[in-house]
């Protein structure tokens, strides 16, 4: 090789590794970006749950991410820097969420930089994120077009609400009959939205409702014992009515139910049949049941509960919901916690304590405190509970006995719903 050539050839092989290099940084960097953006959008998508609040805790939840305070928060540039803030040589911003009720007008406004919301928190189903930051340019730096030493890259990511899932993970055990008499209301299986229901144990004999209810839901504990698990029964059932159904050792898909698919009554030690209406005490297994379940709305452990095997560790685990006023005389779209007390419950077409119960559905109650102040709550003899079955119709974009999205669930191919919880998914 003459000396000639080598001289061009080494600047001209120089040159192409640093636009290389220099490319490389570029696209990891909108990688990053990206990825922030996604953790942004599904975290705030997670705290859609149509209420007047929804958007300013799905705000919080989405910057909660980029926090540099936090163990797992976002950053670029090799996560060196922290997104939205950068450094001398380097910027970052990020636009404020914008929220919409409908997929198409979301995408509309992805990668649209200052894009504002078009829609408010009772109506929210989809969340645009968009991010920019400074790329630094080391070898292109040197050239005219690169003097500033650094080139914009933006980032951006659209969650949403999916359409309703045939097969739903994490939801509380209790099993409830469809209220419609011969299946006539496929939204909203007979209950009323906006209503307040006592949830009862189902038993035989005359059963009677809380006061501040405007009727009574029966229910059933359905089998999810994982006996190969090293936790006593009752706290197992303690930790199902706390935090929902749970993955079992043993068994896969032990934490989920699936609509056209069977449950059957709790079969552990601890029994969970039907006994007489107003029993002094409830069932072995609804009282830890129960006794997790009061988690969501207090830390103050009921004295009924002080025999659950582990309560004063267990229950420390759980903290309560940040929001438990009773909503009685208001709509659910004041309420403004953190969804510990939004519960996700199947629906049966008949309860049988004998017989497989097969599921039609899952709809939302949001867990209210006990009005009558005689009976303890979450120590009634009757296994009642009150809960509100939300109103949508003041929610444009939601359909009935769905506010939340679920945090796991399948689509499991068709099984004929229109209606019902979704979760949340990353379109983009």
């Amino acid at each position: 090789m003459s000396l000639p050539f080598l001289v061009i050839l080494v600047p001209v092989v120089l040159g192409m590794m640093g636009f290389a290099l220099d490319l490389g940084r570029i696209y990891l960097i909108r990688a990053e970006l990206n990825q922030a953006a996604g953790a942004m959008a599904v975290a705030a998508a997670q705290q859609l749950n149509g209420t007047v609040a929804a958007t300013s805790a799905a705000s919080a939840a989405a910057n909660a991410t980029i926090d540099p305070g936090g163990t797992d928060s976002n950053a670029y540039n090799f996560g060196s820097l922290t997104v939205g803030q950068g450094n001398i040589l380097l910027s970052s911003a990020t636009s404020d969420p914008a929220y919409f009720a409908a997929l198409a007008d979301a995408q509309a406004a992805f990668g649209q930089a200052g894009a504002g919301s078009g829609a408010d928190g009772t109506s929210a189903r989809h969340v645009v994120i968009n991010l920019n930051a400074d790329a630094p340019l080391l070898f292109w730096g040197l050239l005219s077009l690169g003097q500033s030493r650094k080139t914009n890259i933006a980032g951006a990511a659209l969650a949403g609400i999916s359409a309703p899932l045939c097969t739903g993970c994490n939801i509380a055990p209790f099993a409830i009959q469809r209220l419609d008499t011969g299946d006539t209301d496929p939204v909203d299986f007979g209950l009323v939205p906006g209503n307040i229901y006592t949830f009862g144990h189902s038993c035989t004999g005359t059963a009677t409702q809380l006061t501040g209810s405007t009727g009574r839901i029966n229910y059933l504990v359905i089998d999810r014992y994982d006996t190969g698990s090293a936790v006593t029964e009752d706290d197992y059932l303690f930790n199902l009515g706390a935090n929902g159904l749970q993955t079992s050792t043993s068994t896969p898909g032990w934490a989920c139910s699936t609509i056209n698919g069977t449950e059957n009554l709790w079969t552990g030690t601890l029994s969970a049949a039907p006994q007489a209406c107003a029993a002094g005490t409830p069932r072995p297994a609804i009282q830890p049941l129960l006794c997790g379940l009061s988690t969501r709305l207090t830390n103050a452990t009921p004295t009924a509960c002080n025999n659950v095997t582990n309560v004063s560790t267990i229950s420390g685990s759980f903290p309560m919901d940040s929001d438990v006023n009773y909503y009685v005389a208001q709509d659910y779209v004041d309420y403004a916690g953190n969804n510990r007390r939004i519960i996700t419950v199947p629906v049966v077409e008949t309860l049988s304590a004998t017989a497989p119960m097969t599921v039609v559905g899952f709809r939302q109650f949001l867990l209210e405190p006990n009005a009558d102040s005689s009976i303890p709550t979450f120590a009634d003899g009757d296994g009642r509970f009150l809960a509100m079955y939300p109103n949508p119709a003041v929610q444009s974009g939601l359909t009935s006995g769905a506010v939340l999205p679920l945090k796991q669930g399948r689509f499991d191919g068709s099984c004929g719903i229109t209606t019902g919880p979704g979760k949340v998914v990353l379109h983009q």
